[in-house]
């Protein structure tokens, strides 16, 4: 067998869905699919009955560990030649596959990942939060992107790894947030081949609302520094200047206030770049998804997750870096049980 599909899930029964939906349409048919849950109060075993008769899949259950070791249980059940990481929250082209199979024709891989996309169902929200995790003027384009601003890194939204050499690095580590960067820098270390698949693109649904999207990118703000404290090297400048933006903005709305007590006809001045930034995410998104509405919201999401980065940043930095805490015993709460 060439391809086992693992999709770690969590309560989400309605993605499992439509995700193992678009897995029936593959052209490409060479493959299995591990469904694994990870300890959810709203399973979804019979959804996966649903397409016993379509899909060559096995569906599993066990004790709340988080995605990585969620991810590992089910590769360690898996038969393919190739594992293929998604999260449950995405959908795929008819030939995702293909595309993959494609690429690895061409040149091989030892691992491999694709960038994502929004889909026109998709709410505005939703759009306007890929934007603003996709974006060149965000993220860098570090997602996927052919413009970056630092190398390619695969995720665990879509990411290939063949097996035999998934089993040699141990898999995914206990971290619940950066896993996946984690795991990613170990496929490097170890110099195996990565590579981006352009083609084989996912479409992501994300977070739904601006408060959840603000909690997920103020966790990875904390595992960035996490990766930091085991992989001092693998810190770029594409990933402080989240932490850099929040710290200007805050700046300037501080000096705002001071003018106006001093000098209340130069109190706008600080809020220049701030709007100019605005209009540049504004225009770039509404031409991007066609829509001015979805360009106004990108500028609220872009915020959200720049800052949102940036304060779990700062936090970090604070209690691992200056305060000397373990990265178990900072984050104890937020990340482990």
């Amino acid at each position: 067998m060439k391809y086992s599909i693992i999709i770690p899930v969590y309560n989400r029964p309605d993605e499992v869905d439509e995700l193992l939906e678009s897995l029936t349409h593959q052209s490409e048919t060479d493959f299995e699919v591990v469904v694994v849950e990870d300890g959810s109060a709203v399973p979804c075993q019979e959804v996966c009955e649903k397409y016993a008769q379509q899909l060559n899949i096995q569906y599993f259950t066990k004790p709340n560990s988080g995605p990585g070791q969620t991810r590992n249980y089910g590769v360690e059940r898996a038969q393919g030649d190739y594992v293929l990481i998604l999260d449950s929250d995405v959908v795929l082209p008819e030939g995702y596959l293909a595309a993959v199979s494609a690429e690895l024709q061409r040149e091989p891989a030892d691992a491999f990942g694709g960038p994502d996309s929004s889909h026109p169902s998709f709410t505005d929200t939703q759009k306007a939060i890929s934007y603003s995790m996709t974006s060149f003027f965000t993220t860098g384009g570090i997602r996927g992107g052919k413009k970056k601003l630092d190398k390619f890194y695969p995720r665990s939204f879509n990411m290939g790894v063949r097996r035999d050499r998934y089993m040699e690095l141990g898999g995914f580590s206990k971290m619940r947030f950066g896993e996946d960067i984690d795991f990613s820098i170990r496929i490097f270390k170890a110099g195996l081949r990565c590579r981006l698949f352009p083609e084989a693109w996912v479409w992501h649904k994300r977070r739904t609302d601006l408060r959840k999207f603000f909690r997920q990118v103020y966790n990875s703000g904390i595992a960035r520094i996490n990766l930091y404290k085991k992989y001092p090297e693998s810190l770029k400048l594409v990933h402080i200047l989240p932490m850099v933006f929040t710290v200007g903005v805050l700046s300037m709305l501080a000096l705002c206030i001071v003018l106006l007590a001093l000098c209340p006809t130069l109190a706008w001045l600080p809020l220049v770049p701030l709007a100019l930034y605005s209009l540049l995410i504004c225009i770039d998104s509404a031409r991007l998804n066609r829509s001015l509405k979805i360009g106004v919201q990108s500028i609220a999401a872009a915020y959200v997750q720049l800052m949102g980065y940036g304060f779990g940043f700062i936090e970090a930095w604070w209690k691992r870096c200056v305060r000397g805490k373990s990265e178990f015993a900072a984050f104890e709460k937020t990340f482990y049980k």
